[in-house]
């Protein structure tokens, strides 16, 4: 018998996935956030997530509205203040992965949470880059998760918040002490990677049931695929089992239940 599961848990298993037991990955809220305590829970038991807010070796029982979610801090290993976490651990380098959402990307993974529009108009205002900048900069590489649309995925960013590849793609070339950038986006749809050469993003898996077409569809530029174009793992019962419980409790106690 197969599974049932949804495009956005397939999404969030695949992004788990990515992560292992011996990485540093400093969470964004949202979907990575959501990704990252998957993976602690199920096969990266070990993984070390940081907060942009100072917690360290985080082990929450729900997942935090914020980063200034009481649940990080009292769940931590310990806390240091904003300051040491992007100086010491980012800047310095400890930091094996970003783990980062946004309200836009285009074909060099370039990130927008500022606003939608023009500048000196916008039609949207979005939180901001918070802590995204420095740490697509300074993280060894960075993994991206987000919902697949024509909305967000553009072909040039309204503003380009958090650079992947620049608007050329070639930001990153020459630059020295400067992590790799986006190496995997993950959507509900497909796995996509940058080109080695001209870092536009690439479709290298499509997910169970999902076509071609449908990510074309979904996508405001003309996207390629891998020549070897994979199908990404169906998410396990297992898997499945301790999202839907990780969710469950996240909502009950958001909304008092505890």
């Amino acid at each position: 018998m197969s599974l049932e599961f949804t495009s956005s848990e397939m999404m969030s298993v695949t992004a788990a996935r990515a992560l292992t037991s011996e990485m540093t990955c400093f969470v964004g809220i949202g979907l990575p956030s959501e990704a990252a305590n998957l993976a602690r829970l199920t096969h990266a038991p070990d993984i070390t997530l940081i907060y942009e807010s100072g917690t360290l070796q985080t082990r929450p029982d729900v997942l935090p509205l914020s980063i200034g979610d009481g649940e990080l801090c009292q769940s931590a290993l310990t806390t240091v203040s904003v300051p040491e976490m992007f100086r010491y651990w980012l800047q310095g380098g400890h930091i094996s992965v970003g783990f980062l959402g946004t309200a836009q990307i285009d074909r060099y993974a370039n990130l927008n949470t500022t606003l939608i529009g023009d500048y000196r108009a916008p039609k949207v205002r979005l939180p901001g880059g918070g802590g995204a900048p420095e740490i697509a900069t300074n993280a060894k590489e960075v993994f991206i998760t987000l919902k697949h649309s024509k909305r967000t995925f553009v072909k040039d960013v309204d503003f380009l918040t958090t650079v992947g590849f620049g608007r050329d793609g070639k930001a990153r070339d020459n630059v020295p002490n400067i992590g790799r950038g986006p190496t995997v986006v993950i959507t509900d749809l497909c796995v996509l990677k940058p080109d080695p050469e001209t870092r536009e993003l690439v479709v290298h898996q499509l997910h169970p049931g999902v076509t071609r077409e449908d990510v074309i569809n979904a996508t405001g530029w003309e996207i390629r695929f891998a020549d070897e174009l994979g199908t990404t793992p169906a998410p396990t019962a297992k898997e499945l089992e301790i999202l839907r419980s990780l969710k469950a409790r996240t909502d009950a106690h958001h909304a008092g239940q505890h």
